[in-house]
């Protein structure tokens, strides 16, 4: 039991380094790499065992520009970069990037330019009349929930489309994460981050 225990101590010791050198690099040299994992979903269903992310954000001035890699996914397919909350669901507030499609091997790029960094949030002083676009399994809302200032710290990445989800030999859940609000599944996120301190929370204004 000793050892256990000391076994236990070394190990959450060596996740407090691996955390503070990562933001010691950040505050270095201005930027942060890291890796995205599989969603809890692929995980549990066994699909697309080798799907991986990797995202650089950089700094520049008044924004930064953040590039994301993707890997290890079905060729010529279409997914859809978010700016969450929390990494697994509920996901709580969602902020949507832009589409990130596979090539003929799998592997994909997009670049997105924003602000990404401790200073990232949502906020709604008041509800007033949103537009209402689509109609779908999952409508827009009429109207907008006040909310005081939520940050916004982990990375979400989704299939387009439930079909292609399907064809990958994963669940077919539809979502509303798409420009259309019937996506497919989350395939990647940064649930190797805590909840409440993704890594956006790590890159300094």
């Amino acid at each position: 039991m000793k050892l256990l225990n000391s076994l236990g101590v070394a190990g959450a010791a060596a996740t407090a380094l691996v955390a503070f050198t990562t933001t010691q690099a950040a505050a270095k040299d201005g930027r942060l790499e890291f890796n995205m994992v599989r969603g809890a979903k692929l995980v549990a269903s066994g699909c697309l065992p080798n799907a991986t992310a990797s995202v650089r954000i950089k700094p520049g001035g008044a924004v930064e520009v953040m590039d994301v890699r993707v890997a290890g996914l079905p060729p010529k397919t279409d997914f859809d970069f978010f700016v969450i909350q929390k990494p697994g669901a509920p996901f709580g507030l969602a902020w949507y990037q832009g589409d990130i499609e596979t090539d003929e091997s799998g592997e994909g790029h997009g670049r997105f330019i924003g602000r990404f960094n401790e200073e990232t949030f949502i906020v709604a002083q008041g509800s007033v009349p949103a537009p209402l676009v689509h109609n779908g399994p999952f409508p827009d809302a009429a109207t907008n929930p006040v909310t005081n200032p939520v940050h916004t710290f982990h990375l979400g990445l989704w299939f387009n489309s439930s079909v292609d989800a399907v064809n990958a030999g994963c669940p077919g859940d539809v979502t509303p994460f798409n420009g259309e609000h019937n996506a497919g599944i989350q395939v990647l996120n940064t649930s190797n981050f805590p909840d409440l301190q993704g890594p956006l929370f790590l890159v300094k204004p």
